[in-house]
């Protein structure tokens, strides 16, 4: 049986940490693992203590290049997605996730869908050497969710939402 609690740990591509947090196992189906993170939460963020504010669901996919977070109001991304390599579970409790700078966000307010940090993606490029192989798959699934977060493509449309009720 699965752990109800896992422990969410990105790195940046050089090992540095991002964010580290406990989230509550809400499913699993063809699309991934759903966690669920209340507010209040304690985390860890760019190596230093935070606590979550606002209460997300987490989109682990099987084998993709990204996860998504899903937002209820008032933050103003309805869905925020990290361009990540695939996701590596250490046993069912603990997944492990590359950050790799490119977000796809999609603004609650008008529905824009839009890229984010692009230059932090490029000069880490460099600085870290991010392999060949890895920039073709982070710039292609930045690609494919620029389309799935504006047209309707499940789970950016109405999936989430049974899952978020679970948060807030």
């Amino acid at each position: 049986m699965p752990s109800d609690v896992v422990r969410v740990i990105y790195r940046k591509y050089d090992g540095s940490a991002h964010r580290d947090y406990p989230a509550r196992r809400l499913a699993e189906d063809d699309l991934g693992v759903w966690l669920g993170v209340t507010e209040g939460t304690a985390s860890v963020y760019h190596g230093r203590p935070s606590v979550e504010q606002i209460p997300f669901v987490l989109l682990v996919p099987h084998r993709a290049w990204w996860t998504g977070m899903f937002n209820p109001p008032p933050r103003t991304s309805e869905v925020y997605c990290d361009i990540a390599t695939p996701a590596r579970w250490e046993g069912d409790d603990t997944v492990h996730l590359i950050d790799l700078d490119l977000d796809v966000v999609r603004r609650r307010s008008t529905g824009l869908v839009e890229l984010r940090d692009e230059d932090e993606f490029a000069e880490h490029r460099v600085r870290f050497g991010y392999p060949d192989e890895v920039v073709a798959q982070a710039q292609a699934a930045a690609a494919r969710l620029l389309t799935a977060l504006g047209d309707g493509t499940e789970p950016f449309a109405s999936a989430y939402r049974k899952w978020l009720a679970l948060v807030v």
